[in-house]
């Protein structure tokens, strides 16, 4: 298996449709023969954009960011993790992970369930997810979260009963906590047993807030496969998709769990 993670930036002076047509072009040109490609969240809104948000938003059925991945998926025919966008339902506007077939279908979206308060306005503007799921892909059961969701092990943990193998991470997450970054992807690998395939922004947004990048995939046993720097680049790995269910045979620790799912309570035999 073949992953091309496509690290960018989202300039705020950039308008948005030459955002998507420069950023399809590093697609086109250097992710190429991968298997799966993925993108960061928000790259094309841009996260820091608060004020934009409104007037970024789109529909998942044909709006500029989703239908552009379609063609992409279509001509690399690639799995393409799209990153999120702002998604405008009925019920307000989410921040949304797209992840589209080879033929340019969508196999998998996911509204964020932890939107982030802490300098920043996205959980003002956005409402949160509520449901967590995963998809069936050719590489294994692979579940999405976002950014501020690796702080959160209960929802990985919801994904690794549901069956998940992979877990993609699209993210804008600050230079300021890169060792969080580094420290939460690592751990969430190594705790859920799971290949983390996290995809993070570069640049600077919103004045001053410079992204961190460093996007990076982890295997199950903790080993870094690949890892990006703190500029625009696509980097690619090769993965074995069996490496998974390796690691769980060769150290059982998800059997070994004792607690209740339900009611958190050990058994007493």
């Amino acid at each position: 298996m073949e992953i091309a993670l496509v690290q960018v930036a989202s300039p705020p002076q950039e308008p948005v449709a030459e955002r998507i047509e420069r950023v399809g072009a590093l697609v086109r040109g250097q992710a190429r023969g991968a298997d799966l490609v993925v993108l960061p969240e928000l790259w094309s809104a841009g996260y820091f954009a608060f004020n934009e948000y409104e007037a970024r938003a789109e529909s998942l059925t044909d709006g500029p960011t989703v239908t552009a991945g379609r063609v992409w998926a279509r001509e690399l025919g690639a799995h393409i993790a799209l990153g999120s966008v702002v998604e405008r339902s009925e019920e307000g506007l989410h921040n949304t992970a797209v992840v589209l077939g080879p033929d340019g279908s969508i196999l998998h979206s996911y509204r964020k369930m932890h939107v982030f308060g802490y300098a920043s306005r996205e959980a003002e503007l956005l409402s949160p997810g509520h449901v967590a799921g995963v998809f069936d892909a050719p590489w294994g059961l692979t579940g999405a979260t976002t950014c501020y969701d690796l702080r959160f092990p209960e929802l990985y943990r919801v994904l690794i009963d549901q069956g998940a193998q992979g877990v993609i991470v699209p993210a804008a997450w600050p230079a300021a906590r890169l060792e969080h970054w580094r420290l939460f992807t690592t751990v969430r690998a190594v705790e859920e047993q799971v290949l983390l395939i996290a995809c993070n922004s570069v640049g600077v947004q919103a004045g001053d807030v410079r992204l961190a990048g460093h996007s990076r995939v982890v295997d199950p046993w903790g080993e870094v496969l690949v890892e990006a720097g703190d500029e625009e680049q696509v980097v690619t790995c090769s993965v074995d998709p069996q490496v998974v269910d390796a690691v769980r045979s060769r150290f059982p620790a998800l059997s070994d769990r004792r607690l209740n799912r339900a009611t958190g309570a050990a058994p007493t035999t």
